[in-house]
C-alpha cells in the first residue's frame, strides 16, 4: 500500500509496504519510450534529501526515483539484521514491484555498494549502474605491515566495547550532534559553502526517529558483504564511476584502478569533489550522467 509523504514541496514523497516496514520514497519527472527510469540510492546517514539537486535537473529528462534504504531518513528504523543482502533485496523488489521495469541505478558510498549487489546478483532488474564513491571491500585489500598483535588486539577490543549497548548508544548520541555532522561534512567536502544548515538538518532529522540509536549500532554487527571484486566479475551492465577526488574516506585513484582490473569495458571521470560529488557538484555529475545513459541506449 502507498501513501503520500511530504518531502519536498516540489518532490512528491510517498510510503511502500516492505516486508511490514515503511519505506519512504520519492519520485519527479516523466516516463519517456526508450529512455529508462533512475533510481538514486542515498549512502550511510543520508536519505533522498541528499539528492535533490540532481532530481531538480534531471527530471527534465528523465523518470527519477529515489528511496531511503530501510533504517535511514524517513524509512523505518526497523529492529533487524542490516546488510549488504537486505539492502540489495530492498531495492530489487521496489524495482519490480514499484517502478515495474528496468532502471539505470545509481548509488554514492553505501548506497553505491547495494546497488552494485542488485545489478551483479540480480540483472534483470537493471540496465546501466553508476557508481559515486562506492563502498565495498576488495578480496586483495592489505592490512597495513605495522599492524602488529597490540594493535589487533586493540582493534578487536575497540569493536568489541562498541558493540556493547551504552558505550554505541553514547557514540551515537555524539555523531549525531549537528555541530559533529558539520565537522564531518566539511571534512569530507572539498567546498566547504555546499555544507548548509539545510544539509545538516536534513541528516539530522532522522537521527531523531524512534530506533535510530539500533540502527546505528547495527554498523558494528553488520556482516561483511560479498567482495567488490567478485561482483564486479558477475557484473553484466554497462558501468559508470564518477569519482570525487578530494575524498579523504578513500584513495579515488587507486581504487579506481581496482575497479577498471576486474571490469575493464567501464567509463569513469574524476571530480574536483569529496566523498559525495552528487551533493558538492551536481551540476557536473547530473551532465555525465546524463550524457552517460543517453550515450548507452
Amino acid at each position: 500500500m502507498i501513501a503520500t509523504g511530504t518531502a519536498e514541496a516540489s518532490i512528491p514523497g510517498y510510503y511502500w509496504q516492505w516486508r511490514g516496514h515503511s519505506i519512504y520514497y520519492v519520485k519527479a519527472g516523466t516516463k519517456r519510450e526508450g529512455i529508462p527510469p533512475l533510481l538514486l540510492v542515498h549512502g550511510f546517514g543520508a536519505s533522498t534529501d541528499h539528492w535533490r539537486k540532481n532530481i531538480a535537473q534531471l527530471k527534465d529528462d528523465f523518470e527519477v526515483w529515489a528511496i531511503d534504504l530501510l533504517g535511514f531518513g524517513r524509512s523505518a528504523k526497523a529492529d533487524v539484521q542490516y546488510s549488504g543482502e537486505l539492502w540489495r533485496d530492498q531495492l530489487f523488489d521496489f524495482i519490480t514491484e514499484v517502478i515495474g521495469s528496468t532502471v539505470v541505478l545509481a548509488g554514492n558510498s553505501l548506497g553505491g555498494y547495494c546497488a552494485l549487489c542488485v545489478a551483479s546478483q540480480r540483472p534483470s532488474a537493471v540496465m546501466g549502474l553508476v557508481l559515486l564513491n562506492s563502498a565495498g571491500p576488495f578480496t586483495d585489500t592489505k592490512v597495513p605491515e605495522n599492524n602488529n598483535s597490540w594493535q589487533k588486539w586493540m582493534s578487536k577490543l575497540s569493536r568489541w566495547v562498541l558493540l556493547q549497548p551504552i558505550p554505541s548508544y553514547l557514540l551515537f548520541q555524539y555523531v549525531r550532534q549537528r555541530s559533529t555532522i558539520r565537522k564531518t561534512l566539511e571534512r569530507v567536502y572539498l567546498d566547504r559553502s555546499a555544507v548548509s544548515d539545510r544539509l545538516i538538518e536534513e541528516i539530522y532529522r532522522p537521527s531523531c526517529d524512534r530506533g535510530a540509536a539500533k540502527v546505528f549500532a547495527s554498523v558494528f554487527k553488520t556482516p561483511r558483504g560479498e567482495m567488490v571484486d567478485v561482483l564486479l566479475q558477475q557484473l553484466q551492465c554497462p558501468l559508470l564511476l564518477l569519482w570525487g577526488e578530494g575524498d579523504p574516506w578513500m584513495n579515488a585513484k587507486e581504487r579506481g584502478a581496482k575497479f577498471k582490473k576486474y571490469y575493464p569495458n567501464l567509463t569513469e571521470h574524476y571530480l574536483r569533489a569529496g566523498h559525495c560529488p552528487h551533493d558538492e557538484v551536481p551540476t557536473e555529475v547530473n551532465r555525465l550522467l546524463r550524457d552517460w545513459v543517453f550515450s548507452v541506449q
